[in-house]
């Protein structure tokens, strides 16, 4: 592939889909810090013939809260370009007529008001920080252990992400330990499910083989889009390590 030039990887190319953490910023303290060069990025691919939506497995605030964030540190950006993995997870919670207990980031919380959450059936784990307690997952661990058919929503899978004062474990590792002790698996919503990058293709009209991921995860970025056919590039900013 390496010698094949960038030139006939990208002739047929319609699409372009950016992770956001890593690629753009690095998060951290008063909302983060632009990563050199993104933001003009962001304007010469809107500039383009190019299509551009923005996947991100970010779970600490709401999509709204988020896109304000972003639009603070001067991107061109919109709520609707933005495809997160807790406005899908309450699709999901909705369209199965499923009760959440909820293991998320306090300022996520509003994106499942509408959902009942009272004697719930299943148990939704995001990138909750400091919530991530010893008593929080044993709760969490209680609900699903209680449960005939337990049910775990995992928004996102990430092993660790770069933050201004360095990298921080990400949901994976909850959710992991979630699976462990109850011996199940996890029903990912956001990177690296199929599905989640193929809503962001249908939204513009393109096709797995005409899109191209840019991201810093390998796996979960990269990787997640090679698997629905997507190109894909990693980029070396973010959690990108040389080792």
């Amino acid at each position: 592939m390496a010698e094949v030039g960038w030139e006939h990887c990208i002739k047929d190319l319609k699409g372009v889909v950016l992770d956001m953490c890593g690629v753009l910023y690095d998060s951290g303290k008063g909302g983060g810090v632009p990563i050199p060069g993104s933001i003009e990025a962001v304007k010469r691919i809107k500039a383009s013939d190019l299509k551009l939506r923005f996947c991100t497995n970010e779970t600490q605030a709401t999509r709204g809260r988020f896109v304000a964030k972003l639009q603070k540190l001067g991107f061109d950006i919109s709520v609707s370009e933005v495809f997160s993995p807790a406005p899908a997870a309450l699709s999901i919670l909705v369209q199965r007529g499923l009760r959440p207990h909820l293991l998320v980031h306090d300022d996520v919380l509003p994106e499942f008001d509408e959902v009942d959450k009272s004697n719930p059936n299943c148990v939704v784990i995001g990138d909750a920080a400091d919530n991530f307690s010893y008593q929080n997952l044993n709760d969490a661990f209680r609900v699903l252990i209680g449960l005939e058919k337990p049910i775990l929503f995992s928004l996102g899978r990430g092993r660790y992400y770069k933050e201004t004062d360095g990298l921080k474990l990400d949901v994976g590792v909850f959710m992991k330990a979630l699976e462990y002790a109850c011996d199940i698996e996890a029903e990912v919503v956001g990177k690296p499910a199929k599905m989640f990058f193929l809503s962001a293709l249908a939204d513009m009209g393109v096709e797995p083989h005409e899109a191209l991921m840019i991201g810093d995860d390998l796996v979960n970025d990269v990787g997640g889009a090679q698997d629905c056919g997507m190109k894909a590039l990693q980029v070396r900013t973010g959690k990108y390590r040389t080792e």
